[in-house]
């Protein structure tokens, strides 16, 4: 018996490196998935096989036991045997169209995918927020990649027409609507094609920064601060930025979801531009090449543009009046050839299902 299980990446509408400050963020689910196809045995051991290559892991793997790509799924069968849920051998297929390192979370597709394969093939059900926590201690402490839970909820949680209201402190998702094409806007995913990877040190980075500015503060974590005025006691320079963008990202996820509510998508996309211009120069994790085709975009005729994901390459959103499509398009191309970057992909983009069989 096979066992077939899919999962889709995401992009994050606003609220980005809020997760792990245990804010606020505003992710969808994307029509891109990732496909695990499994065959259990009795083997103790799992072959897998991707577009990357083959791999054979033991149902006992242990951190740094596997790297590689293959390390994300060998980070699942040992998140599950630490929660004391046995894994089976056996033979599973990786494919899909979730572009690894474009900042649309391949990685969190993959591991959601994998899991939900190995425990159909177990016969556990858990519920979508403990699938989430297992799939992000496989990425943490196998990996060895210290991301928050975003991306593993946005994809189990994804759905279509709709994006996810995280709340990060009490691990809530609370469904907004989300389908601005009926009001006339396009969502576009415009690919850098400039790659990025969370384990390297920037991101880890950043986390330290913000654990350094709350220990400043007296507090556990950034969400328990409301305002940036409150900042005064943070000693290091740069933790009060990373620390201010943190705080009003947080807010503006908020007023992004009381917009939305209101089909405001002028006032959506302005909010999109002051999140980027609070990643560039608060957070500083965006890229001259991300700057270029977020502000053509505006300057196009788009309500608004942001970097979304983790950041140092990957992806921008955009909000574009239908009728600017074709002149946001034409402009973003034209000014990244100009600067002599990879010609970006651009395509328009939806809410679209979660993880499922």
């Amino acid at each position: 018996m096979t066992v077939g299980y899919s999962a889709p990446g995401r992009i994050n509408l606003i609220g980005e490196h809020t997760d792990y400050n245990s804010g606020f963020a505003l992710p969808i689910a994307l029509p891109q998935r990732t496909f695990a196809d499994f065959a259990p045995d009795s083997s103790g051991v799992l072959a897998v096989s991707s577009a990357f290559g083959t791999a054979r892991i033991g149902v006992d793997t242990v951190p740094a036991g596997v790297t590689g790509w293959a390390a994300y799924v060998a980070g699942v069968v040992w998140a599950l045997g630490a929660a004391g849920i046995p894994v089976p051998g056996g033979a599973m297929t990786i494919t899909g169209d979730v572009e690894i390192g474009s900042g649309l979370s391949s990685s969190a597709a993959l591991e959601c995918a994998v899991l939900g394969a190995l425990l159909a093939a177990a016969g556990v059900e858990l519920d979508r927020v403990e699938q989430a926590r297992i799939a992000q201690r496989a990425e943490n402490e196998y990996v060895g990649a210290p991301t928050g839970l975003l991306d593993q909820l946005a994809s189990l949680f994804g759905a279509p027409g709709q994006a996810m209201l995280i709340d990060f402190r009490d691990l809530t998702v609370r469904p907004v609507r989300f389908d601005p094409e009926p009001a006339g806007v396009a969502l576009l995913l415009v690919d850098s094609r400039a790659r990025h990877a969370h384990a390297g040190g920037e991101y880890a980075a950043r986390r330290a920064s913000c654990e350094r500015a709350a220990a400043d503060l007296g507090v556990a974590t950034l969400r328990e601060v409301s305002e940036a005025s409150a900042l005064g006691t943070v000693r290091d320079p740069i933790d009060v930025r990373r620390a201010r963008h943190v705080l009003t990202e947080n807010q503006r996820v908020l007023d992004c979801v009381a917009a939305l509510e209101s089909s405001d998508f002028t006032a959506v996309g302005q909010l999109w531009t002051a999140s980027h211009a609070s990643m560039r120069d608060d957070f500083e994790i965006t890229t001259p090449h991300l700057d270029l085709i977020a502000d053509s975009a505006v300057q196009a005729g788009a309500l608004g543009a942001r970097m979304t994901g983790g950041g140092f390459g990957g992806c921008v959103i955009a909000l574009v009046p239908s009728q600017h499509e074709p002149a946001v398009r034409q402009t973003i191309v034209g000014a990244v050839r100009a600067a002599g970057y990879p010609e970006p992909v651009i395509a328009r983009t939806h809410a679209a299902g979660g993880a499922g069989g």
